[in-house]
């Protein structure tokens, strides 16, 4: 071969492998803190916009609330006495209030997300698949269930059922048959609704984990790539 091809070919070479040897030490933390936000951005985004809808929750096989596994179990019992009607209402009151609540959800996440410090931002690029959801359930699970109680509260209790939940279900934690977090409908929904939003989350994570560039942002596409 010609030493100008040679030389060509082996410039070439360099370059090629330099390309493919990138990765994200070759990021400056001021792209990879904007990377990550704009995913961040992206993802509660649309998994608040999924559910903070009507039937996001009850219509969605993933996170549709149903019964606590004892009201489940004691359906057939119930049916034959005429209540089957008021647990199916009670499962509908409980998808609607988490639908309800959920879009309170965005300022708090976007909150978490201008909060990232270059450290998170580390932790989120080497932290596995799950990563983004682990950082939304770190920063905002207690604001979270803070604000979400009261409206849940509000939209069960209107359904006129959640009394008699609560009296049923507090009986059954006396004696240990539920866990504390299912003693009250707006506890129980409160906590699904949270478990539904950070799994939806994750969702959209592993979309963008798989597709960075389908994802439209070429500072998501740029971040992220890399660990592809």
């Amino acid at each position: 071969m010609p030493f100008p091809y040679r030389f060509a070919a082996t410039t070439l070479l360099i370059v090629s492998s330099s390309a493919f040897a990138a990765s994200l030490s070759d990021l400056s933390n001021q792209d990879a803190s904007a990377g990550l936000k704009a995913a961040l951005d992206k993802g509660s985004s649309l998994a608040v916009a999924k559910l903070g809808v009507e039937n996001g929750f009850l219509n969605n096989d993933k996170v549709r609330i149903q019964l606590p596994s004892i009201l489940e179990q004691a359906r057939p019992l119930l049916k034959m006495t005429g209540r089957g009607q008021q647990l199916d209402d009670l499962v509908i009151s409980m998808n609607r209030a988490a639908e309800s609540a959920v879009p309170m959800a965005k300022p708090l996440l976007m909150d978490a997300i201008k909060s990232m410090s270059v450290t998170d931002a580390k932790n989120i690029l080497t932290g596995g698949d799950t990563s983004v959801t682990d950082f939304f359930k770190q920063k905002t699970s207690t604001p979270l269930a803070t604000k979400f109680l009261p409206l849940v509260k509000g939209v069960t209790d209107k359904a006129g059922l959640s009394a008699k939940y609560n009296s049923v279900m507090g009986q059954a934690e006396k004696m240990g048959a539920v866990p504390k977090e299912q003693a009250t409908v707006e506890g129980y929904v409160t906590q699904r609704a949270m478990d539904g939003l950070f799994l939806m989350i994750g969702e959209e994570e592993k979309a963008i984990r798989q597709d960075p560039i389908g994802s439209g942002s070429k500072i998501i596409g740029k971040v992220f790539g890399l660990l592809k």
